[in-house]
């Protein structure tokens, strides 16, 4: 039954996909989030979105909370419109449209020829990120979480390794395996760290207790290497920047806990600057 649910969605997605392409990127991106503000909050547990939220933003009043809800949901239905519009973004018109705040550090990494971490979560277009430190010439891998229908991740992976990033990681064992032949080829790692993970451990984010990935701790440790944040802002309609933060480097004395901590407060300060463009929907703190 669920494969059934699955290649309808499937159905649906390329039927949309065709309807935006001919409609173009911009407006395809305002009708498409426009759209997602009426239908997605029948899909997501408004409770559930409400208590993020206040978690993260105790004193906030109901009308900032709505504004927050809302965007959300605009931004959602955005992402959904502009993957057809990926190659676009990478080679086409929509390439200029990308900017990049923090393009020295990436010429260093470069000029050193080194290995960094990249951590991001998941903020407007954050299919984008990865594109740009790869079109910027950074040697780089990702690590990727497969969509839960099989028959639109078959699709999206051929997107990501087509015109995101050649060198995608699956997560899991296999995946570890992966990334360690990559680290030996001397590569830079890419990755989410605001997904809810049950291989990962508990720590700190907003005041509560989180399962969240020891990934990119394990990697400092075993490889002495800097973490570096990266966000994205939409900063218009289809117009983004790319902002990279200054590496952050960790003793040998810190532990797998304590570089988790440190990172999700630096998550911590993406989201509070910018709560419209993150996704509240998932149980973070299930």
């Amino acid at each position: 039954m669920k494969i059934i649910k699955y290649f309808f969605q499937f159905l649906l997605a390329v039927f949309c996909f065709i309807f935006f392409k001919i409609l173009g990127a911009k407006l395809s991106s305002k009708l498409s989030g426009k759209i997602f503000e009426n239908i997605g909050p029948f899909f997501r547990s408004k409770k559930t979105i409400d208590e993020n939220i206040k978690r993260a933003i105790p004193n906030i009043s109901e009308e900032n909370l709505n504004k927050i809800k809302t965007s959300m949901w605009n931004n959602y239905g955005r992402v959904f419109a502009e993957y057809i519009f990926i190659k676009d973004f990478r080679n086409g018109k929509l390439k200029e449209n990308i900017e990049i705040e923090g393009k020295d550090i990436l010429d260093e990494i470069k000029r050193k020829n080194s290995q960094v971490v990249f951590i991001s979560g998941h903020f407007s277009n954050f299919e984008l990120m990865a594109m740009s430190l790869e079109k910027n010439e950074i040697k780089l891998a990702t690590i990727y979480r497969p969509l839960n229908n099989m028959f639109l991740n078959l699709v999206m992976e051929t997107i990501r390794k087509k015109y995101i990033c050649k060198n995608q990681i699956k997560k899991g064992i296999g995946g570890l395996k992966n990334l360690i032949k990559y680290k030996k080829k001397n590569y830079s790692t890419a990755l989410m760290i605001d997904q809810r993970v049950s291989e990962g451990v508990l720590s700190n984010l907003f005041n509560k207790q989180a399962l969240t990935t020891t990934i990119p701790a394990q990697l400092v440790k075993k490889y002495d290497i800097p973490i570096v944040p990266v966000f994205i802002e939409r900063i218009g309609n289809i117009k983004y920047k790319v902002i990279i933060k200054k590496p952050v480097v960790f003793s040998k004395e810190h532990s797998i806990i304590e570089i988790t901590e440190k990172l999700n407060e630096i998550l911590e300060k993406m989201i509070i600057k910018n709560p419209e463009q993150w996704i509240w929907s998932h149980n973070r703190w299930k």
